[in-house]
């Protein structure tokens, strides 16, 4: 059975893609949250991040064919912008620690 032949991957790339799409639709109108708020989004989007890094570590693991292109082609992409999954990752990090630095400034 192949990489992405498994319910269980499908299912995860599923949800893993509407709860992102969630969280950017709600991250919209993060400069109108209160604090608890900006905290809660924060929170979520750390665990989004999170997810997403399992979820790729197992296409990098992974000897299906499928997979491996997967990561190929992601690495192609950021490529193209000068980034690897890694740098991506570690950017996407420094962006919510600035936003956890700035709510902790927050009267």
């Amino acid at each position: 059975m192949g990489f992405f032949d498994s319910e269980i991957v499908q299912q995860e790339a599923k949800q893993l893609f509407e709860d992102y799409q969630s969280l950017m639709r709600l991250g919209s109108d993060y400069g109108k949250f209160d604090r608890e708020g900006k905290k809660i989004f924060i929170e979520q989007m750390e665990a989004m991040m999170e997810r997403y890094r399992v979820f790729m570590k197992r296409f990098e693991l992974s000897e299906d064919f499928m997979a491996q292109m997967t990561v190929e082609q992601l690495k192609t992409q950021l490529g193209q912008f000068g980034v690897t999954p890694q740098q991506m990752f570690d950017q996407m990090h420094l962006t919510l620690e600035r936003m956890k630095a700035e709510l902790e400034r927050m009267p």
